[in-house]
């Protein structure tokens, strides 16, 4: 793995690190052709592109009773695992939840409603890997924030993930079609004769579903284009270098387009991080996939000649996952203000946020974290503003509306107050 020294990052470098993106643009003209004829032909278009896409002639592209079977037919070791997860995602969101308010202002009533969308897409990713963790994290914040129908697509197969069925069937998704890809989005956005059209689509994927998520943006609400999985570590000398490994090689383990950083302000745990990645690699099932996302210009192991340093470089990275694993963990937090999430300490793997602590993984990548959040209650809920003011408040108000309205030249506005103030 690449282990160098900040200061020395010429302007390529710091282009691979900082300039990461979806990969949508190489794709979006074929992605383009794919939306526009599934829209267009609806089933016919999405069923020839599951059989050029994925080799498989699907039947009812509805599988919603699979799932339940399937949730009732894993080893109950598995279930259990996918009752804990979802329990403490739905436990996390669920404190998210926000509250309608009015308050009064010098006799100006004034408050917040909120209200859940009521139809939502969610995708479930399939492919090299399973995904169950990703069902779960886009369908129970949905449920928790009262969303009426939430409908989950995932790629099909002779057999799909039985543990992916289960998970979406566990997190309370109301329908399941066996669907993937750039089609999969565009009969989310736009509606076939099996698939239902929804309001807003979430959730993880290729670029070719990204790349599908960017073409119908306008038309649906997305969440956000995410890329590949990213990490960066920020660890002083404290910090065990077999575990800021472990948590890289983890990461690694996604895509070879991951990106995978840890950044120190001690060149010697430095040099003992990159040597711990390269030996903990080796035997990996996916061990192709992690030396690609290694040996990729966007990863490598960097030391600072500060903690400052060290800081600002995290900062201007803004990562999809932060870690840091310092003494004086708490005061970094405080001095980063860009990331997707952030664990915290020894014994908080970024796995643990992955799967089942509780917190989303839906995570924005690319310095995303420099403009929004991830998946969330919030992602689901639209809210509404309400007011009612007396006479007296109108009145203290005349004034200031009835000016700003002349000033604008919108002399019916300044008229609907002097009305009712009985003005001449």
């Amino acid at each position: 793995m690449n282990e160098s020294a900040v200061a020395d990052l010429g302007p390529d470098d710091r282009s691979a690190l900082f300039d990461r993106d979806a990969g949508v643009a190489a794709v979006r003209e074929d992605v383009r052709e794919i939306v526009d004829r599934v829209r267009e032909e609806g089933d016919v278009a999405v069923r020839e592109f599951c059989e050029e896409f994925d080799d498989v002639t699907v039947g009812s592209l509805e599988i919603t009773d699979e799932a339940e079977r399937a949730y009732d037919e894993i080893d109950a070791d598995l279930r259990d695992a996918v009752d804990a997860a979802v329990e403490n995602v739905r436990e996390f969101h669920e404190a998210q939840v926000p509250e309608d308010w009015r308050e009064s202002f010098d006799g100006r009533e004034l408050g917040r409603r909120f209200r859940p969308i009521e139809r939502v897409g969610v995708y479930a990713p399939g492919g090299t890997a399973a995904y169950p963790s990703s069902a779960i994290m886009g369908v129970v914040p949905a449920k928790v924030a009262g969303v009426e129908q939430v409908a989950v697509a995932t790629p099909p197969a002779e057999t799909i993930n039985p543990a992916t069925l289960a998970a979406i069937h566990a997190a309370g998704a109301d329908t399941v079609y066996s669907v993937g890809g750039a089609q999969a989005v565009g009969a989310l956005a736009y509606g076939t004769e099996s698939v239902n059209r929804v309001q807003k689509i979430v959730g993880p994927g290729n670029r070719w579903v990204t790349a599908a998520k960017a073409e119908v943006r306008g038309d649906v609400e997305i969440d956000f284009l995410a890329g590949p999985s990213e990490i960066l570590v920020v660890a002083d000398d404290t910090a065990d270098p077999e575990y800021v490994a472990a948590d890289l090689v983890a990461q690694a383990e996604h895509d070879e387009n991951a990106s995978v950083v840890a950044v120190t302000d001690d060149e010697a745990l430095a040099d003992e991080i990159a040597d711990a990645v390269d030996r903990q690699a080796d035997g990996r099932e996916r061990e192709d996939v992690i030396r690609a996302a290694l040996d990729s210009d966007a990863s490598g192991v960097f030391h600072a000649r500060s903690m400052s340093e060290a800081i600002s470089f995290a900062e201007a990275y803004a990562p999809e996952h932060l870690s840091i694993v310092a003494e004086d963990d708490e005061s970094i937090l405080d001095r980063i203000e860009s990331a997707g999430s952030a664990f915290l300490g020894t014994y908080t793997p970024v796995a643990a946020g992955d799967y089942a602590s509780g917190t989303n993984h839906v995570l924005p990548t690319g310095g995303g974290a420099k403009l929004t959040g991830g998946l969330s209650v919030d992602t689901f809920v639209r809210s509404t503003t309400v007011q009612r003011l007396d006479r007296d408040a109108l009145e203290s108000l005349g004034d200031t509306v009835t000016t700003l309205a002349d000033a604008e030249g919108l002399e019916a506005h300044a008229e609907s107050v002097r009305r009712r103030l009985g003005d001449e």
